[in-house]
């Protein structure tokens, strides 16, 4: 049990990035077969499409984190001892601990008013699904809502600072048992793309690599 509790932790960006993609080339397709078959329009297709948009980008930070994804400049630390580079790496980490801690209590505070005081507030044109009109009882004194309340989409920032705050721990833990060196994508990828690419090149069909020929076409 608690195994496929930590798979679905560890799986949790990639599995919401699939389905809001999903969903925004649903919405999305949909609306232009509304638009261009029907002569209608899904009026709340576009707010719908750039929530969506914004919680991919958002879970996507936490998510580049988690495969070492992001791009940085590695020129120094490359040139380090390993022990050198292992340091400045940790500090790295912190210094990222630091600022989504500061992005987490901003985003919370952020939306904590839109799901007290402000919690009447409600999106443009996006309307309140019934199944959740039981939030109208908790946050709305009772008063049915007609579109979504912004707290609903805005609920995004603090969780996704939390994943990414994860994220960061877990990769300082990774640097810690040696088991990872950079938080960012190395130019030993690119390297290590490269020479696949030599390799699969000289091992294709009709090429030859022998001595003093090159790689050449075979005929």
């Amino acid at each position: 049990m608690q195994q496929s509790q930590s798979s679905l932790l560890d799986k949790l960006e990639e599995n919401l990035i699939a389905l809001f993609l999903g969903l925004m080339t649903l919405i999305t397709f949909a609306n232009v077969i509304a638009r261009y078959v029907f002569n209608e329009n899904i009026l709340w297709a576009l707010e719908a499409t750039v929530y969506l948009f914004a919680w991919m980008v958002l879970l996507g930070a936490s998510y580049c984190v988690k495969i070492t994804a992001h791009l940085g400049v590695d020129a120094l630390v490359m040139r380090l001892s390993p022990s050198l580079a292992k340091l400045l790496t940790l500090l790295a980490v912190v210094a990222c601990i630091a600022f989504s801690v500061l992005l987490l209590v901003g985003g919370w505070n952020y939306w904590w008013k839109f799901a007290g005081t402000a919690s009447f507030m409600e999106v443009n044109d996006i309307p309140m699904p019934g199944f959740l009109q039981f939030l109208a009882d908790w946050r709305n004194e009772g008063e049915a809502y007609e579109k979504l309340p912004r707290f609903i989409p805005y609920f995004i920032l603090p969780l996704s600072m939390v994943l990414l705050t994860l994220r960061f721990l877990q990769a300082g833990w990774r640097v810690l048992g040696d088991r990872q060196r950079l938080i960012i994508v190395s130019h030993e990828a690119e390297d290590d793309v490269k020479a696949a690419a030599r390799t699969l090149e000289e091992s294709a069909p009709g090429t030859s690599t022998g001595p003093g020929t090159g790689i050449g076409k075979g005929g």
